[in-house]
């Protein structure tokens, strides 16, 4: 009796053994289903022999199956290539044929698959691309109206202390009303809001000051306005709040950024007011910009998603030019001021969606490309500057900018901007002399190129 329960027990797993082996093939494949066969077979023939009575069989034929064990586990990867999915099904026959004639056939059970082919169908379903890069916008490029609007508020309640601190500190400095810019506030920021502008507008006299542009001045470039003092044999210096900052003759970025710089940076109180805003702000350190850090007074006080910067601009707005003092970009030049093309690219995208039929496609384009530049790190260098520009110039030689085009479009740009990158030069929209990819190194531009080649036959490859 001890033997024929042994027996028993053992051929019942013998069972559920080859049940999973039969269904191996569809998982593993056929070479994978026989090494697994093989396996398997060599340890369940282990445990029968070890649980079988001494004289059960005879010498011949325990060389036998010793042999044939050998055989199977020795076989060549030619064999097992060849004809090794009938060895194996043969001994798995064998094996089921010893099974206990007592227990009743269990009729086999189905899969979930099997059982369920609506889902199967479903399962086996495969995402088109168009489909995928929807569900990357949604999932991974849109920010929620909670976190924009917690970030805005944080950077109008700074906005707000800066203001007031410069009004009572400085009370003859001719400053403009202070106002919030950029992405965040333009519907464009993307991943994660953190990132804002303050815009500190400087009041100048028209008639005591005229703005150069770039093309005119010694420099040649288009973007490096400077600010030339006028009249000063009629309108000595004194007159206007701003010659205490003249170097040359001309307004100097750098002296406005260093006495804002003192007041702000220095000045405040920071950490009396982090507890009265209810978020810690400091300084940022070793930056040639006005930068502030932001974060949140809670358990996640150093989670990056807490993480608020805002970049406080010194802006002179004369005539149709707007010039901010960003030392970052015009590096040592003390007197040069940048000429900002952002605004102007940002309503030309806005008048081309909405003259397109309120899709927003390009916009949605463009947001899509920057998330995918700043999740990759190959491409996180390209900034809304450069992948801004490539969308206006599509729009020119594109009409469908429909909702149904959205991953045409978006494949598109990548093939424009192998474009651009092969020849070296992406020109600004609206000042073709400035080559947006200049600051790049060729290190940068093979990196960039070599990235989104491969995404034009995969573009999957940027959406992870």
């Amino acid at each position: 009796m001890y033997y024929s329960s042994k027996r028993r027990g053992e051929d019942g797993i013998a069972a559920i053994i080859d049940f999973l082996l039969s269904n191996a093939r569809l998982v593993l494949g056929v070479g994978g289903a026989a090494v697994l066969g093989i396996a398997t077979l060599a340890v369940k023939k282990l445990i029968e022999r070890a649980g079988r009575p001494p004289d059960d069989e005879k010498p011949d034929k325990k060389m036998t199956d010793s042999w044939e064990e050998l055989s199977l586990v020795s076989a060549s990867p030619k064999l097992l290539r060849k004809g090794i999915e009938g060895v194996v099904m043969k001994q798995i026959t064998a094996a089921t044929k010893k099974a206990d004639l007592s227990h009743p056939p269990q009729p086999p059970q189905k899969s979930e698959a099997e059982a369920n082919p609506r889902r199967k169908r479903t399962d086996l379903c495969v995402l088109t691309f168009a489909e995928r890069l929807q569900q990357y916008y949604r999932t991974r490029v849109c920010l929620s109206a909670d976190e924009v609007s917690r970030a805005k508020q944080r950077a109008l309640d700074i906005a707000t202390e800066i203001h007031a601190f410069l009004r009572s500190k400085h009370t003859d400095m001719p400053l403009g009303e202070m106002t919030l810019g950029g992405s965040l506030l333009d519907d464009l920021q993307v991943v994660r809001a953190d990132h804002a502008c303050l815009l500190v507008p400087l009041q100048l006299e028209p008639s005591l000051w005229t703005p150069i542009a770039g093309e005119d001045t010694f420099l040649g470039h288009p973007q490096y306005c400077m600010l030339r003092r006028e009249n000063l044999e009629y309108f000595p210096r004194g007159r206007s709040y701003w010659d205490r900052h003249l170097l040359g003759g001309y307004l100097s970025s750098r002296l406005v950024t260093e006495q804002l710089g003192k007041s702000i940076m220095e000045s405040m109180n920071w950490p009396s007011l982090s507890g009265t805003l209810e978020c810690e702000v400091r300084p940022v350190l070793g930056s040639s910009a006005l930068k502030l850090e932001i974060r949140g007074l809670s358990e996640r006080n150093f989670d990056e998603e807490e993480q608020l910067f805002i970049s406080v601009l010194p802006t002179v707005r004369l005539g149709e030019m707007t010039l901010t003092a960003q030392p970052e970009i015009t590096g040592s030049f003390d007197y040069v001021w940048y000429q900002s093309l952002y605004t102007s690219e940002t309503a030309r995208l806005a008048s081309l969606d909405q003259s397109g039929g309120r899709s927003e496609v390009r916009r949605k384009c463009l947001k899509t490309l920057k998330a995918a530049c700043r999740n990759c790190p190959a491409l996180h260098k390209l900034t809304g500057a450069q992948l801004s520009n490539v969308i206006l110039h599509m729009s020119e030689k594109e009409s469908d900018w429909s909702e149904s085009a959205f991953a045409d479009r978006f494949q598109q740009a990548i093939t424009e901007m192998i474009g651009y990158l092969e020849m070296g030069v992406l020109p600004s929209y609206f000042k073709p002399a400035v080559n947006l990819l200049q600051g790049f190194t060729e290190d940068d531009i093979d990196e960039m190129g070599f990235m989104f080649y491969c995404a034009v036959s995969e573009p999957e490859i940027l959406l992870i």
